[in-house]
Order: structure tokens, then C-alpha cells, then sequence
């Protein structure tokens, strides 16, 4: 345990909470976040995890970009679903994602659990795109890498990390919540 890994979990916790909030301020407490996390994650020599917090890097940015401008109507994002197409396609990439990085790693590097990591890595990636986009199935990927890195990052005897991904589970379901709310408004007009 670190004072970094300490502080960048602090910060998670503030970036996922303004995340459940749809707060623009989520995005730049995400970049900082982010950025330490890359450090605590090459020390722990889960590399996906590493590679997973360089491309947050960019996408907090593009996240910030988007929720401010990305609408061409210039009217608020609104929260959105998913097409069952659409979440096939998603699950296909996620299986091909999880199983190519995770031989990836083991064939090339002296990652820890090169499987396991791929998986949550390729997941958060999925649930990252789809929250910069305000789509709601963004939350139930994060419910399900949550759960999965609070045993990863156990294991790994990353502690602050372990206890900050269990209080993300619990956001996640009230970022599910509340915007679940704001889609049911949305739905109705």
C-alpha cells in the first residue's frame, strides 16, 4: 500500500460519484485519477491494467469533450440504451478482446493473471466507451468488472484498491439507478 495508491483512490471515488451525477467534473478528477493509477498498476505488473489507464487518459479527455459538444443538436446528452444488436456486438468484441490481450500478455510479458486481467481490461474498456456516450449498459459492465477486479486486486494485495472497486460496485448501482430515472424521462417526450 501507497500514499499514490491511497490518493488515487480517493480520487476514483469522487470521479465515479460525479460520474453517477452526470457531473462534467468527472472527467478531469478522472484524468489525474487515471494517471496514477498507471504507476500503481506497472509496480503491481498487471499490464493490462497499465495499457487500460493510458488509453482512460485519452478517453477521459474525449468523455469531457463529448458530454460537453458531442451533441449536434447542441442540446444536453441524454442518456441512452443499447439495441440487442448492438449489445451482441459488444459481447463479441469483448470475448475476442479478453482472449487475444490475454494471450497477448501471457506469450509476451511476465504478467500476473494475464486472462483475468484482459478480461476486466477489455470490459472497462467496452463500459468506458459506452459511458462517454451516456449509455446506460455502461454501469452493468462496470457491476461485473467491479466484481472481478475486487478479487484480482485482492489478490494482488492492492488494498485501497480492493476496498475502492467494492464502494465502485455500489456506485455503479446507483449510477444504474439514477440514470435508469433520467432514460425513463427521456423515453416518455
Amino acid at each position: 500500500m501507497s500514499k499514490l495508491e491511497i490518493v488515487a483512490s480517493l480520487l476514483g471515488l469522487i470521479s465515479v460519484w460525479l460520474t453517477t451525477k452526470q457531473n462534467i467534473w468527472c472527467w478531469p478528477i478522472g484524468i489525474i485519477m487515471v494517471s496514477a493509477y498507471a504507476f500503481i498498476f506497472y509496480e503491481a505488473r498487471l499490464y493490462s491494467d497499465l495499457m487500460l489507464q493510458l488509453v482512460y487518459v485519452v478517453m477521459q479527455f474525449y468523455g469531457w469533450y463529448y458530454w460537453i459538444y458531442g451533441n449536434k443538436n447542441s442540446e444536453e446528452l441524454k442518456v441512452t440504451k443499447l439495441l440487442p444488436q448492438q449489445i451482441m456486438m459488444w459481447t463479441i468484441v469483448l470475448i475476442i478482446g479478453s482472449i487475444v490481450l490475454g494471450w497477448l500478455m501471457k506469450k509476451y510479458t511476465n504478467a500476473d493473471l494475464p486472462y483475468w486481467d484482459a478480461t476486466t481490461t477489455a470490459m472497462s474498456l467496452i463500459a468506458q466507451w459506452l459511458m462517454t456516450k451516456k449509455i446506460i449498459e455502461n454501469w452493468i459492465l462496470w457491476i461485473v468488472a467491479d466484481v472481478l477486479y475486487v478479487g484480482v486486486y485482492f489478490y494482488k494485495h492492492l488494498y485501497p484498491t480492493t476496498v475502492l472497486y467494492a464502494v465502485f460496485i455500489a456506485l455503479c448501482f446507483l449510477g444504474l439507478r439514477d440514470w435508469r430515472k433520467e432514460l425513463k424521462t427521456v423515453l416518455v417526450r
